[in-house]
């Protein structure tokens, strides 16, 4: 298995590239994974989501245990909807808390499929080849928006808050999710621990199905569902998400006094 990671470097750029020993060794980019021949030391680098995806796809009822707990019958084709590229935050980023909403926000510990290559009406065997690695995502969610209008259920502005999609901290190829249990810890305590097994489609399955209604490209993350154990973060709660052999994905909600501050003191620096 190899582990990729993006990094900002001291320049303010971004820099891609396999991770060993405590030193990246880096590549042109996901699209061109060709070496560069450069060697940075991570103690140098900040790190970033791995990816920067121009889009998300995040299944809904992908896994049997849970559309057993909800009594849905499992889908004929992949269930989901996009969350904006501008959602997308790495692991040790903060989930920010909209200013306008305090409702329910809510975590989902998934796996995370992230696309090597552009992917069209792709077969099964084409689109596990489309298949660049694999990471964690936290899709969390403004729980009491979604039903706030009985006339439009409102997944995408639920789901598309800014930072309210976790990705990291790495992105593994050559992983073999089928022996794999993802768990989700909230403030230390355990709240899912499932197998990947139990997905309804595998993720060869969703690329190729999925490319069927829209096209994938370089760098899209498929977030693969959720399975039990959903719940709720309250601000200044810390969810990390962990895969063994991918990583552990950690994100600290905060409240909207907090973002408040932080604009606030970021318009007096920028104007003084």
């Amino acid at each position: 298995m190899d582990t990729w990671m993006r990094f900002m470097s001291g320049d303010g750029g971004s820099v891609f590239g396999q991770v060993e020993g405590g030193y990246l060794h880096e590549y042109e980019s996901l699209n061109r994974p060709v070496p560069t021949g450069a060697v940075l030391s991570t103690r140098a680098l900040t790190p970033l989501a791995p990816c920067a995806p121009g889009k998300i796809v995040a299944l809904w009822n992908n896994f049997h245990a849970l559309a057993a707990k909800l009594d849905k019958p499992v889908p004929a084709h992949p269930l989901f909807l996009l969350k904006p590229a501008g959602s997308v935050i790495g692991s040790g980023e903060p989930i920010r808390r909209p200013i306008s909403y305090a409702g329910k926000i809510a975590y989902e510990g998934e796996l995370g499929i992230v696309i090597g290559r552009r992917c069209r009406d792709a077969s099964v065997e084409q689109a596990a080849e489309a298949i660049f690695g694999y990471t964690l995502v936290n899709d969390v969610t403004a729980a009491d928006l979604l039903n706030e209008n009985p006339h439009f259920p409102q997944w995408c502005r639920a789901k598309g808050f800014d930072t309210f999609c976790c990705i990291g901290p790495a992105i593994v190829s050559g992983f073999d999710w089928r022996k794999a249990h993802l768990v989700t810890m909230l403030d230390g305590v355990e709240r899912q621990n499932y197998p990947l097994a139990d997905m309804v489609f595998s993720p060869a399955e969703q690329v190729s199905m999925i490319s069927q209604d829209l096209t994938l490209e370089p760098g899209d993350v498929i977030a693969c569902g959720t399975s039990v154990g959903v719940g709720s973060i309250k601000d200044g709660s810390t969810v990390t998400i962990t895969i063994d052999g991918i990583g552990t994905l950690s994100n600290t909600l905060i409240a909207a006094c907090e973002v408040a501050a932080s604009a606030a003191a970021l318009v007096t620096a920028t104007t003084a």
